[in-house]
């Protein structure tokens, strides 16, 4: 059975808002209470574990791992996202953490992430203090991702690889952490459910101009999951 594909998320409908639920109070926001909460974990389930049904059930699903970097600004933690260039072969054109495919050299799901973001973005390692994983997340695409969270400190500069990665920018951690921003969208394609999260933010791109950027599908799912581990007592 062929999953549809979404080719215009943004229109999509929205079903409903999650207003009704709180945000993650802003003091379980600074690094040394992240690095808390992951050094002794919750007993927790995610949310979402993945987008349900493969595009293409006969691919094997591949192991990727992604970074989830907190960038530790003054004015609170930021995190830094990417939008991937539009002639890729998946998720052409969306916005996404850094990370991909594991390699056979790599170590294990860190070593992924830290290879990944440093060849996509060219953040280096010496930035980054690695706290934690979130549980793994299947894509639509047939790719089995880790999700692993990073403090990172400021003082970097970006070298970002032209061919995978469009631009990088960065959303306020407590912006994600809140659900009145988070959106579901339902609906009905070839006779078959689908459904997505969006977390739409206007930032500025870096031309200095005001940018609306549509953080949806997996990329809103594992910020969803990261809030739900966040908020439990």
């Amino acid at each position: 059975m062929t999953v549809p594909r979404i080719t215009d998320p943004q229109a999509i409908p929205v079903d409903g808002v999650d207003d009704h639920l709180p945000p993650v109070p802003v003091d379980r926001l600074q690094p040394q209470a992240l690095r808390l909460r992951f050094a002794a974990p919750p007993a927790w389930v995610p949310e979402i574990p993945g987008d349900g049904a493969r595009f293409n059930p006969q691919r094997a699903p591949a192991a990727a791992s992604v970074l989830v970097p907190l960038v530790m600004r003054e004015h609170g933690l930021q995190v830094l996202l990417t939008m991937r260039t539009a002639h890729l072969r998946d998720h052409a054109g969306q916005i996404s953490f850094p990370g991909g495919r594991v390699e056979t050299h790599d170590a294990d799901a860190v070593a992924t992430a830290l290879r990944e973001t440093e060849e996509e973005v060219g953040l280096a390692r010496q930035h980054i203090e690695v706290i934690g994983m979130l549980p793994i997340y299947t894509t639509v695409t047939g790719f089995v991702v880790t999700p692993v969270v990073a403090l990172v400190q400021p003082g970097f500069s970006l070298q970002i690889d032209a061919f995978e990665v469009a631009e990088a920018f960065e959303v306020p951690l407590p912006f994600l952490m809140t659900p009145a921003h988070h959106r579901r969208h339902r609906f009905e394609m070839s006779g078959q459910q689908r459904q997505f999260l969006s977390m739409p933010w206007q930032g500025v791109n870096g031309e200095g101009r005001p940018q609306d950027y549509f953080i949806w599908g997996a990329t809103a799912a594992m910020l969803r999951n990261l809030y739900g581990f966040l908020s439990q007592p």
